[in-house]
């Protein structure tokens, strides 16, 4: 009997694939509401975008519906390569290290968090009339908040001084547009990055998963 064996470059790339799975499955929906965005017309995808918000007014109405469905969906689909990228950079190697569940409670609850403290302060920006009321319906959508938790839990990754150079240039990255005069968004970053390296209680005594 003739055996078939997968070709070799094709193995360690189903190894890597297999070793974090929450990651290639949440890329795959994304790459899928891509698809779904690039694809519909124009008056569909504005319904889209704004109905898979977790904007003041989705948030509102829908609270977990907004908090679930907006980490599926990025407002340009444009740029679903570059996201390929940061969660191979990122989420990939964060999931392999902690396991799946670690890695899902650090990232969904930077998105929740920041999600809720960064909508919640652009409310009372809005009730103080320091932001349009039209913020409200604003576009929120987007797997940025989970992948500043990434980068910032990451850091406990790295050994010896590279770790602190690390976390020097994670700090500017999210920090800089803050400290400028930043949006929501950017306060939302900075919190997302902030819970990632709270999270270092679960980084202790793992047994990595990489081989």
């Amino acid at each position: 009997m003739i055996e078939h064996t997968a070709p070799e470059p094709a193995r360690p790339l189903r190894s890597w694939i297999r070793s974090s799975p929450g990651t290639h499955i949440w890329l795959l929906i994304i790459a899928v509401t891509s698809i779904v965005v690039v694809l519909a017309p124009d008056r569909v995808e504005n319904v889209l975008l704004h109905r898979n918000s977790s904007n003041i007014h989705q948030l509102d109405r829908y609270p977990v519906r907004a908090l679930l469905s907006s980490a599926f969906w990025i407002q340009n689909p444009a740029s679903l390569a570059l996201y390929t990228v940061l969660f191979e950079l990122f989420h990939a190697p964060v999931e392999r290290w902690l396991g799946t569940l670690r890695w899902l409670t650090i990232v969904a609850s930077a998105h929740v968090v920041a999600t809720l403290v960064s909508q919640k302060l652009l409310l009372m920006a809005i009730q103080d009339h320091r932001a349009p009321r039209s913020m409200t319906h604003v576009v929120d959508i987007g797997v940025s908040y989970g992948l500043a938790a990434a980068v910032g839990v990451l850091t406990y990754r790295l050994p010896g001084p590279w770790k602190w150079v690390y976390l020097a240039g994670a700090l500017t990255f999210f920090g800089v547009p803050l400290a400028t005069g930043g949006t929501f968004t950017d306060l939302g970053h900075a919190i997302a990055l902030a819970v990632g390296l709270l999270a270092w209680p679960l980084t202790r005594r793992v047994v990595s998963r990489e081989t």
